[in-house]
C-alpha cells in the first residue's frame, strides 16, 4: 500500500506488466498492419507515455499525430460533453488511423472522435486504450486494440493522472477517491 496525494493506492499494475501489455499490441499492430504505414494518434495528455513506448516495439513505419480531447475538466467523472482543444494537424485522408488512448470508460469521447475522424476519409480508423473499464459505458464502442480490462477504480501514474499530477509514476495505481 502507498499514500498518493493523501489517498490510500495500491498498484494495480506494475512498470514490468504494462511493458508486457504494450510490447503485446504492438506485436498485434505489426503483424495487422504488415506492408503498410499507419498513423498513431496519441490523445493528450494522457496517452503521450503509452504511444512512446507502443511506437518504439512497432516494427512498421509509422507517423505520429496528436489531439487533445476533453470530457472530464478538472472532475473525475466525465462531464458528458466532448471539446477538442487540440485537432489534428495532418490530412488522415487515406491512411491507416489507430487512435491511441491511456484509458476508456464512459466511451463518450472516443464515440465523437470516432464520428469525427471518419468524416475526415481514413482509410482504416481504429482504437487502442492501455486500459479499458467496461462496467462504465455509457457508450457502445468497438475498440480493436484493448490492453487490459480493468474493474471502476480510479487510476494514476503511467501518463494517468489525478489534478495534473502522477503521470511520472511507472506504474498504476487503485487510488481510493471520495465522489
Amino acid at each position: 500500500m502507498k499514500e498518493i496525494a493523501g489517498l490510500k493506492s495500491e498498484v494495480l499494475l506494475s512498470a514490468e506488466r504494462i511493458e508486457d501489455i504494450v510490447g503485446g499490441l504492438a506485436r498485434r499492430i505489426t503483424a495487422d498492419y504488415a506492408g503498410k504505414e499507419v498513423l498513431l494518434i496519441g490523445i493528450l495528455r494522457g496517452a503521450f507515455v503509452v504511444l512512446a513506448d507502443l511506437m518504439r516495439r512497432i516494427e512498421l513505419s509509422c507517423e505520429v499525430a496528436f489531439m487533445e480531447v476533453s470530457s472530464y475538466g478538472a472532475g473525475t467523472t466525465s462531464s458528458g460533453i466532448v471539446r477538442i482543444l487540440k485537432d489534428l494537424e495532418e490530412d488522415i485522408a487515406g491512411k491507416h488511423v489507430i487512435v491511441v488512448e491511456d484509458i476508456i470508460d464512459t466511451g463518450i469521447t472516443l464515440s465523437y472522435l470516432r464520428r469525427s475522424l471518419l468524416a475526415r476519409s481514413p482509410a482504416s480508423l481504429e482504437f487502442l486504450t492501455l486500459l479499458s473499464k467496461p462496467s462504465r459505458r455509457r457508450v457502445e464502442l468497438d475498440v480493436k486494440y484493448v490492453g487490459k480490462e480493468i474493474p471502476d477504480e480510479f487510476v494514476v501514474g503511467y501518463g494517468i493522472d489525478y489534478a495534473g499530477k502522477y503521470r511520472n509514476l511507472p506504474d498504476i495505481y487503485a487510488l481510493d477517491v471520495p465522489e
